[in-house]
């Protein structure tokens, strides 16, 4: 498989584990107070990553670069997720998938280093039948009055733009592991949500075998193997490209929720999954031919930096060399401001 095709397929694949993450996010707040799941969800996740770090061998256990980007994407995922959660906690798991989409419609806004000029305006129309699948997916199951959790989800989604572009302008051009640079994420989100569920940490004790199950499902699988190929992936082509695969996830949400909450699947909703992959894989189209349109100056700028670094310490050049996990057949694109 390509590896164009196949940084796709991961992407999907974490659209539709976070597509099913917001039913069993209800499911484990509905059991549970919503700091304590994520606290439950941090550490156990932690706890996974330290392992699987364990096991492997390097040369260092984490570099300066892991930990100078793990460090503010461990404190912006977790806002993302601390704003997802209440969300879910007080509206549907689908509603709360639904308008999460939006994200991607908000990070190529803030993603303007990635594509010199800006995207093209088909671009933004692409974006904006995605916008209107997800009117139609609110439609058809019948939400309509905006709520609170409603009103959480549309914060969820601006503060979820800004990380996944974040992602992509600290890990580009340096030598990242994505299991080190999502074991310091989890870390970091573990030590910022424990004290702040301290007092409830007897409730686990009490909780029976299926919160445990939803929340191992949310550490094991929609945080660690999702940041981990989020990462990974994001390492290897644009935040926008990266975020009109993840805006698949409603398709996958509405398809949870039905098929495992029982919720009515109409017309409309089924017209909008339809305009949501539709949009989607129109977007990505659209992004990809730009970007592999702009003049590729990577080579000379390394070239330039690898003279500069024989006589200097300059630091500025050093950012630019390729990272060592990225792939030599990544599609040619123009380079992120450090």
């Amino acid at each position: 498989m390509p590896d164009a095709r196949r940084t796709d397929a991961v992407l999907l694949l974490v659209a539709l584990v976070w597509g099913s993450s917001y039913l069993s996010a209800q499911t484990a707040t509905a059991a549970l107070p919503v700091l304590l799941v994520l606290v439950a969800r941090y550490a156990l996740s932690a706890l996974a990553c330290l392992g699987l770090v364990a096991v492997r061998r390097g040369r260092r256990l984490w570099t300066r670069d892991e930990l100078r980007a793990g460090v503010p994407l461990g404190v912006t995922q977790a806002v993302v997720l601390l704003v997802e959660t209440y969300g879910v906690a007080h509206t549907s798991a689908a509603n709360a998938g639904l308008i999460i989409s939006l994200t991607i419609v908000l990070t190529p806004l803030l993603d303007r280093s990635g594509h010199p000029g800006g995207l093209p305006p088909r671009f933004f129309v692409a974006a904006g039948v995605c916008v209107v699948a997800v009117a139609l997916l609110m439609t058809g199951n019948g939400f309509h009055a905006p709520r609170s959790g409603d009103l959480l989800m549309l914060g969820a989604a601006v503060v979820r733009a800004g990380h996944v572009a974040l992602v992509g302008r600290l890990t580009s051009g340096r030598a990242i592991r994505p299991l080190h640079l999502t074991t310091v994420q989890t870390v970091v989100g573990t030590a910022l949500f424990l004290p702040l569920a301290a007092r409830d940490l007897p409730a686990l004790a009490r909780a029976d075998t299926a919160t445990w199950l939803q929340l191992f499902y949310l550490a094991l699988f929609c945080s660690v193997f999702a940041f981990l190929a989020q990462t990974w992936a994001v390492q290897r082509t644009s935040a926008s490209r990266a975020s009109l695969l993840l805006g698949t996830e409603p398709v996958w949400a509405a398809a949870v929720g039905v098929a495992l909450a029982g919720e009515r699947f109409t017309f409309f909703t089924g017209l909008g999954a339809a305009l949501m992959v539709t949009g989607t894989y129109w977007g990505q189209a659209i992004e990809r031919a730009h970007r592999t349109s702009v003049p590729d100056n990577r080579a000379d700028k390394d070239s330039v930096c690898r003279s500069t670094t024989l006589t200097s310490t300059s630091s500025a050049c050093s950012t630019r060399v390729p990272s060592t996990t990225a792939s030599s057949t990544t599609p040619p694109r123009a380079p992120r401001s450090p």
